[in-house]
C-alpha cells in the first residue's frame, strides 16, 4: 500500500528532498514560490501528456518530457540526454489520476472510430495502428506503474534521484508518492 503526501505547507515536505529541485518544484506548484531565475535545467520532468495538468515553474528549470502515462521507457534517449548534455540529477515521474492510458484497451473503438473520422483513415489501418501500439503505452494503475518506471530509471541511472509524485487533476497539486 502505498502513502500519498500532501503538500499543503513546506513543513509537508519530506526532509530528504530539502535542498533538491524536488523541493522547489512542490513550493513552486503547491505553495505559490516565487519563480526564481535559472540559467540552466535542475530537473527532469517525466509527465502525462493530458492536456488538463500544468506546470507552474519557472523558465529553463526543467526539462519536460510529455508522453501517455508518463512513459519513459521509449524516451531514453532523451533522458540521457537532459542527463549527460543537460546535466541533470533529479527525475520525477509525474503520474496523474483518472489517466487514459489506464485500461486503454476499453478505448479502441473510440479510438478506431476517432482516426476515421479526424483523420480520414481507413477502419483497417486504423484497428491495426490501435493493437500494435496499444499494448506498448497501456499501464494497469497510473501510481503503481509511476512507482515500478521510478525503479527501473533509478536501476537504469544508478547515479540519479528519481521520485514519483501524483498530481491530482481536481486540485491542480503535486502529491509525495511514498
Amino acid at each position: 500500500m502505498m502513502n500519498f503526501i500532501k503538500v499543503k505547507e513546506e513543513k509537508d515536505i519530506p526532509e530528504k528532498y530539502k535542498n533538491t529541485p524536488v523541493y522547489k518544484l512542490l513550493c513552486y506548484q503547491n505553495l505559490g514560490a516565487e519563480l526564481k531565475a535559472y540559467s540552466s535545467a535542475e530537473l527532469l520532468i517525466g509527465m502525462c501528456m493530458d492536456n488538463r495538468k500544468q506546470l507552474r515553474i519557472p523558465e529553463n528549470f526543467a526539462y519536460i518530457i510529455r508522453t501517455g502515462g508518463a512513459n519513459l521507457r521509449y524516451s531514453e534517449f532523451k533522458v540521457s540526454y537532459a542527463i549527460a548534455i543537460g546535466g541533470v540529477r533529479h527525475i520525477v515521474l509525474i503520474a496523474h489520476n483518472n489517466c487514459g492510458m489506464v485500461n486503454l484497451v476499453s478505448r479502441r473503438e473510440q479510438f478506431v472510430k476517432g482516426l476515421c473520422e479526424n483523420a480520414n483513415w481507413d477502419i483497417k489501418r486504423a484497428e491495426e495502428h490501435f493493437m500494435n501500439y496499444a499494448p506498448m503505452f497501456e499501464i494497469d494503475n497510473e501510481v503503481e506503474f509511476a512507482v515500478s518506471e521510478s525503479g527501473r530509471l533509478s536501476r537504469k541511472y544508478p547515479g540519479i534521484s528519481v521520485t514519483p509524485l501524483l498530481y491530482s487533476i481536481e486540485d491542480n497539486m503535486l502529491n509525495v508518492i511514498e
